[in-house]
């Protein structure tokens, strides 16, 4: 893989584009960087031979499917360097060969002038191969699979074989991540130029498997004026493109330089949220940790964390104080939607203090004046809370995520963050970062209550709202991908991220 430039701290393999950003990126290369098209395609065809023989070295039969365009013209690279490799290729073509055009067509007579057979789409049958190579469509698909192109992707998705796809799994969105229809299934995928930001959350976390990149050594000034749509970062990639966020403590701390956590939460029964946000603050180096919440779990939380100091509220009156000794807020886990949860709702809004919004408190504020929120605020909504403060839907959110979190941040203009696979994290004039990492073990009660307070433990010692968020975002991921890992991911509790979170957040 060629060099990658650094872009505010982080290369080409980190930033995000739509589809269109590629191609102008590709056509900026032909034109400006004398870069012929059919040179890109045999580098995007090689890099792609590359990574299958690293990772299934002892291949032998191979099956290529490829379509009429640039993608599928990929596929007669890899084809032909298959070949080249004393193997077999069974190649297999949507269309009449005849249509092909420009570079794709080039890269056919190459490989038919190596002797390798195109075999019509309706004889691929998906059996008897150790891989299935994906070239058939590409960044261009905006509909779903159909006739052949369905047949084939569905054949391949059920049949005992490794899956490779060329730049993005044909059937999945490239902009948006979200699945078309039938999607190719890849365990690897090879993305070429720029990477899309479809690839890294929704359904694109589901079908891309493993993602490599390659920028194709285009030289930097095919990418000067093209925008970047976004991030891809994970713990990992912070702590190497940044300083130490929070840094060394002076030997001369003391608890009172780390910021004091309150939340706000526990309506009767959900005791649990509250204590596993406040824990998750805890753990995450905040120094003092209040809880308000209802009279009856005061008892269970000072027996489970005697650090934490709870509080009974029951009614508005009695939290003023705590809102007034606390720097941050986080107000939300286990709230409830009654008139209690309403009431401490409003003297917390009321404060002017660094506040992060989870749960039921986003639920309450959905369809409020926007002036209520203060400034330095951190949204946390999962996609059903997001579809309630947009007055839209779920499926909608899900559709499209990277256009709900831009809706979200125009309408609130604060910092926010959109949970779910591949989490998504922006604030006014910002790109939006995505997190990679977590895992399907996530999907259980109270994980967003360990987030929260997470974020407020990190605003409580200085970060600002969007390095709150996304570091905390990046923390609670790895730290449930170190949990899965030490125990599996059925049956992964909220709870079991507190470990690996006191070490891991000790690395900011």
């Amino acid at each position: 893989m060629s060099a990658v430039v650094k872009v505010a701290g982080f290369s080409r393999a980190h930033a995000l584009y739509k589809a269109a950003d590629v191609r102008a990126i590709e056509r900026l290369a032909l034109d400006r960087c004398a870069i012929s098209g059919i040179e890109l395609m045999e580098r995007a065809g090689r890099r792609a031979w590359q990574c299958a023989g690293t990772r299934w070295p002892r291949l032998s039969k191979i099956a290529v499917l490829c379509g009429s365009g640039n993608n599928g013209g990929d596929g007669f690279v890899v084809a032909r360097l298959a070949a080249q490799a004393g193997l077999q290729p069974q190649v297999f073509a949507l269309g009449d060969l005849e249509q092909i055009q420009g570079d794709a067509k080039i890269a056919l007579h190459r490989l038919t002038e190596f002797g390798v057979t195109i075999r019509p789409a309706q004889e691929f049958h998906g059996a008897d191969f150790e891989l299935v190579v994906d070239g058939l469509f590409g960044t261009g698909l905006s509909r779903a699979l159909q006739g052949q192109a369905a047949r084939m992707v569905h054949l391949a998705n059920n049949a005992q074989a490794a899956r490779l796809a060329l730049d993005v799994p044909s059937g999945l969105h490239a902009d948006t991540g979200r699945a078309l229809g039938e999607v190719f299934a890849s365990d690897l995928t090879v993305s070429f130029v720029g990477l899309k930001q479809g690839l890294f959350t929704g359904d694109g976390r589901q079908y891309c498997g493993h993602v490599i990149f390659d920028d194709l050594q285009i030289p930097s000034l095919a990418y000067e004026t093209i925008p970047v749509r976004g991030w891809r970062l994970d713990l990992a990639s912070l702590l190497a493109a940044r300083e130490r966020p929070l840094g060394a403590r002076d030997v001369r701390a003391h608890k009172g330089d780390f910021g004091h956590v309150l939340v706000v939460g526990g309506e009767h029964g959900f005791g649990g949220a509250a204590r596993l946000c406040a824990e998750a603050a805890a753990r995450c180096g905040a120094g003092l940790i209040s809880v308000a919440t209802r009279a009856v779990h005061v008892p269970a939380l000072i027996a489970a964390r005697a650090e934490l100091m709870a509080h009974a509220v029951e009614r508005a009156d009695q939290l003023q104080a705590l809102v007034d000794a606390a720097s941050v807020v986080a107000v939300g886990p286990g709230l409830g939607r009654e008139p209690w949860a309403q009431q401490l709702l409003a003297t917390t809004l009321a404060c002017a203090k660094p506040l992060v919004v989870d749960a039921d408190a986003l639920n309450l504020i959905a369809g409020k004046h926007l002036d209520i929120l203060p400034a330095q605020c951190v949204l946390t909504p999962h996609p059903g809370e997001a579809a309630r403060l947009l007055n839209s839907t779920t499926a909608a959110v899900q559709a499209d995520r990277f256009a709900a979190i831009a809706a979200l941040v125009d309408r609130y203009q604060r910092v926010v963050l959109l949970k779910g696979a591949g989490t998504l994290v922006a604030q006014p004039g910002g790109a939006v970062q995505v997190i990679e990492g977590g895992n399907p073990g996530m999907a259980s009660g109270g994980m967003g209550d360990v987030l929260t307070g997470i974020i407020a433990a990190l605003l409580a010692q200085g970060l600002s709202p969007i390095d709150a968020a996304v570091y905390g975002a990046a923390l609670h991921a790895q730290a449930a991908d170190e949990a899965a890992y030490s125990g599996g991911e059925r049956g992964l509790l909220a709870g079991d991220l507190l470990v690996p979170l006191r070490r891991l957040v000790d690395r900011l």
